[in-house]
């Protein structure tokens, strides 16, 4: 579908008999429109070097395993259902007509109740935290472990594409960042080539699972119970992953709203409950995860900075690739420390 036909379909639309009559979110690869008690997520025709969602049959298939996947954790994954439209008129699920695409649909939660949300209002507490480790821990132990060996040339290889932000890094942030990026990856060629061998281990050891694959705080509602949903479907290398490496990108992100005692509570909560250090390097591998972690959003926010053309907007990008950045640094700072 296109962006209009979205809109149509939210003003046109009919579902279980009644106005959609929703409001749009959009990412860079789909729509979501929340309406009522659902939401309604449909995937974008695009094909990128990642994912791709170009056909009509594809994206049934990917909503089909978008379903799947996160019916593993979460409560809020209802079905995947037809776009239909016939003489003007639109519907999801019922009625006749020509099928135009596909959405997941899912129950509404309350955006107020997102954890990002609640980072930037300082409202999420000890507790909530020491609950979802529990429960990310519970769901790791039953994920399926994947038996694939560590690939160190790729493994070096997706560090090492932050170069391809140098030019807006020192465009942007002057010469004090000259140095920056080459130091990362010189680095971190170094830490793979000395800790490599424990990363393969830890492959053969069955820590390599199935898991969600994009674990952050914006993909977490803090309910009582806490909800995670919108786990990585469309590329099965990007989900089946170390747990190591799963629980770093929540653990950097908390320390990005600069909740580093929440990190600290999370790690031990979740170590407590499944043990993911079995060895004392497993410590300095977990910390290369947050500084890659933190990496690829710095990467992210860069480069859409460079399509983005309203100017505030641009410039948040920008802060926001920035401070990850920075904090990519501070990781590798202390690893230095500690090795």
């Amino acid at each position: 579908m296109k962006r209009d036909e979205v809109r149509q379909l939210m003003a046109k639309g009919k579902f279980e008999g009644k106005s959609i009559q929703g409001v749009l979110e959009e990412t860079n690869i789909s729509w979501v429109i929340l309406a009522g008690r659902h939401a309604f997520k449909i995937k974008k025709n695009i094909k990128l070097s990642f994912l791709d969602y170009s056909t009509l049959a594809l994206r049934k298939k990917y909503c089909e395993k978008e379903l799947e996947l996160n019916r593993r954790f979460s409560p809020i994954y209802l079905s995947v259902q037809p776009i239909l439209f016939l003489n003007d008129n639109w519907s999801i699920g019922e009625g006749q007509g020509e099928i135009k695409d596909y959405v997941v649909c899912m129950k509404r939660m309350r955006s107020g109740k997102r954890m990002d949300v609640l980072l930037k209002q300082n409202k999420v507490h000890p507790s909530s935290i020491s609950l979802l480790a529990r429960q990310i821990a519970k769901f790791h132990k039953t994920a399926e472990i994947i038996a694939k060996d560590y690939q160190h040339a790729q493994a070096r290889r997706i560090f090492n594409d932050l170069t391809t932000v140098q030019k807006v890094v020192l465009k942007e942030f002057g010469p004090d960042y000259l140095d920056v990026i080459p130091t990362l990856t010189g680095w971190s060629d170094c830490f793979l080539e000395k800790h490599g061998k424990r990363v393969l281990q830890r492959s053969r050891e069955g820590f390599i699972r199935d898991v969600h694959g994009d674990l952050h705080s914006g993909n977490i509602f803090i309910y009582k119970k806490p909800v995670l949903f919108d786990c990585i479907e469309f590329e099965d290398g990007f989900r089946q992953i170390d747990v190591l490496y799963e629980i770093a990108f929540l653990c950097m992100d908390l320390e990005f709203y600069g909740r580093k005692d929440l990190s600290d509570l999370f790690l031990e909560t979740y170590n407590n409950a499944l043990t993911c250090f079995p060895k004392e390097e497993d410590k300095s591998i977990f910390l290369y995860y947050k500084c890659l972690r933190a990496n690829v959003r710095a990467k992210v926010f860069l480069l859409n900075s460079l399509s983005e053309q309203d100017q505030e907007k641009r410039t948040q990008e920008l802060a926001k690739g920035k401070k990850y950045l920075d904090l990519a640094m501070e990781y590798h700072k202390n690893l230095l420390e500690n090795n």
